[in-house]
């Protein structure tokens, strides 16, 4: 690598030129969703030894709220919680980590998480509650409404006669008294959600917010559930919210079905919502949640937004231990932490990067923990094997004209032999073992079928086999 002899910014423009002006928070909060919406990708199940162990690792990179568990979904949620109230209490995590349960607006469900939160020796004022709510109407009459109804004492089979306004007021009536009963348990922070927000109407989203507000909440959490955000959209629905709430946490909980929730939740920043909703390795439901790599780069990079706390260089660490924990590999060119993206065979990138990195380089790899390294095969220049020999001392005394000869003949024989192999290579073997492990990640179909005639057995007896036809 050569020295520059003018300063990298006048060789070329910044990213930060386009971007200055945004109304970004004095701080911004990493909220992460892990080990809650994260595990809900199909097969990925964490245990709770293994949420203590990224809780810790995400608590050292700097997270700022960590949603831990939804207490009333299964006993090894429960004992996750305990194990990660107990780690900040004895000063493994750190005091000032916001820990957060989850609760769908039931009094079960809330009850169960202020009960979970006191088996672990704490009181429910050292922890949040997010309570589940929706906005818009699709899922206000559609998923919800049977629960309305229940709620409201209406009989069922009115279900699809009722009209939406019916189920948009009833749904307020459902949120507003759950925020109140989970503030009336003490809990630290009420956080309140809505699913589906971002298909919402305005006029009822905002009437939704102030009331969910009055009624005790302390933190909005604006969802994308179905990853369907828009830049413009974002424009459209984050300012008048952060308005209407002037001085009010907003968190930004976007999915990535399209691939922009990364650049959606930065622009929902740059309008004043305070929390950034990510999860490692970008794991959730369908394409995922936003991935806490790329916001965190994106805002570092793209828009000059530091943060001062965060542990940039553990990025590719975390990333390691999803793919252990989850049993699932990150693409090899995903963004910033592929385990690619700081490789290169080409023979024009590799002169380049030998010249300077910044040639066909932008994120430096050692900000995010990475590994740089060439590859050698059917695109390879004589830039990087000249790189290998040096590095591995093997170069000898050659005089630069015989060098260049021999590396030219190096060259010459792997790409042959590269060649040669592509044309007897075939993957379907390994690619068939990698789509049979993800299939087994999770209770294969007839081992459902089987436990259910399992179950029956033990209520009625056994169940005939039917003949076959």
């Amino acid at each position: 690598m050569i020295e520059l002899r003018e300063p990298l910014e006048n060789l070329v423009r910044q990213p930060v030129e386009f971007t200055t002006g945004k109304n970004f928070p004095d701080r911004i909060h990493i909220y992460d969703e892990t080990l809650r919406d994260g595990e809900q990708m199909p097969g990925v199940a964490f245990s709770p030894e293994q949420k203590l162990e990224l809780a810790g690792l995400l608590n050292d990179m700097g997270v700022d709220v960590l949603m831990a568990a939804f207490p009333a979904s299964s006993a090894s949620d429960r004992e996750a919680l305990r194990r990660i109230l107990l780690a900040r209490r004895s000063g493994r995590l750190r005091a000032d980590l916001e820990i957060m349960t989850i609760a769908r607006a039931t009094r079960h469900d809330i009850r169960a998480a202020a009960e979970a939160v006191r088996e672990a020796g704490e009181d429910p004022g050292s922890a949040g509650i997010l309570v589940l709510s929706t906005a818009s109407d699709l899922h206000l009459k559609y998923k919800l409404g049977r629960t309305l109804l229940k709620y409201k004492g209406v009989a069922e089979d009115q279900w699809l006669s009722r009209p939406v306004e019916w189920y948009r007021k009833a749904n307020l009536d459902l949120i507003t008294d759950h925020i109140a009963y989970a503030a009336e348990l003490g809990f630290g922070v009420v956080e309140f959600a809505s699913e589906d927000a971002s298909r919402a109407t305005m006029p009822y989203l905002l009437e939704w917010a102030r009331a969910c507000r009055q009624a005790g909440g302390t933190r909005l959490c604006f969802s994308d559930t179905c990853g369907v955000f828009t830049p413009e959209a974002v424009d459209a629905y984050i300012p008048p919210l952060v308005q209407a709430l002037p001085g009010f946490p907003v968190t930004a909980h976007f999915h990535n079905d399209f691939g922009l929730g990364a650049i959606n939740t930065v622009r929902a920043l740059g309008h004043g919502a305070t929390h950034a909703s990510i999860s490692a390795c970008g794991i959730g439901e369908r394409a995922g949640n936003t991935s806490i790599h790329q916001v965190v780069m994106v805002l570092r990079d793209l828009y000059g937004v530091q943060l001062p706390a965060f542990r940039y260089d553990r990025l590719w660490e975390l990333r390691r231990a999803i793919e252990v924990f989850s049993g699932i590999p990150i693409q090899p060119h995903e963004p910033i932490i592929g385990h690619n993206v700081f490789a290169h065979e080409s023979g024009m990138h590799t002169a380049g990067i030998e010249i300077h990195p910044a040639i066909y380089q932008t994120i430096d790899h050692e900000v995010v923990g990475g590994e740089h390294r060439f590859v050698f095969g059917k695109h390879s220049g004589a830039a990087g094997v000249i790189r290998l020999l040096t590095d591995l001392g093997v170069a000898g005394d050659l005089a630069e004209d015989d060098l260049g000869k021999v590396v030219e003949e190096v060259l010459t024989q792997v790409k042959e032999r590269r060649e040669s192999r592509a044309a007897a290579d075939d993957f379907g073997g390994p690619v068939r073992s990698y789509y049979e492990h993800l299939a087994g990640l999770g209770v294969k179909d007839e081992e459902v079928a089987r436990i259910f005639r399992e179950t029956t057995a033990l209520r009625t007896g056994p169940v005939r086999e039917q003949p076959e036809q």
